[in-house]
């Protein structure tokens, strides 16, 4: 199986007082021991920076650039970063259109439009519910990884 990993993923495996901490830190672990692939693109490079660096108070996790852009390095060292391709917002746009996407969802069918010019079929996400619109991409979470026989 290839898969994304999602930005909200990559975020609880740094945020070790996070409830999910100990979940997405098995399944990235259980990931990296089986026969899948694994990937990270720029925009959930982008967004972990957003989030990590953005202040407690309003849902960040309040890292210095410094230590934000270490992780982001780790990431890159481990899973390799999909590239973005020249027609990507011709992609989105599309993908955008056909499941009628409106607000902060534009930024998961952007997600999706990489998936699929990438062939990558499963999105490892916090919120499965956000990608249940897209018959194109199987999401799974933490626990799923945990809980399959080769996982």
């Amino acid at each position: 199986m290839k898969l994304l990993i999602d930005t909200n993923v990559f975020l609880r495996f740094v945020e070790v007082d996070s409830p999910e901490f100990e979940t997405c830190d098995k399944a990235l672990e259980a990931l990296r021991a089986s026969e899948h692939t694994a990937y990270s693109c720029a925009q959930v490079l982008i967004e972990f920076w957003s989030v990590a660096t953005r202040p407690r108070d309003v849902n960040g996790l309040d890292m210095s650039p410094s230590d934000t852009e270490r992780e982001i390095e780790d990431i890159k060292s481990v899973y390799e970063c999909l590239p973005e391709l020249p027609d990507m917002a011709e992609r989105w746009q599309r993908i955008a259109a056909a499941h009628d996407v409106r607000g902060r969802q534009t930024h998961d069918a952007r997600l999706v439009a990489l998936m699929l010019a990438h062939n990558v079929t499963h999105l490892l996400t916090l919120n499965p519910s956000d990608f249940s619109r897209y018959p194109e991409v199987t999401p799974v979470t933490p626990q799923d990884i945990l809980t399959q026989p080769d996982g």
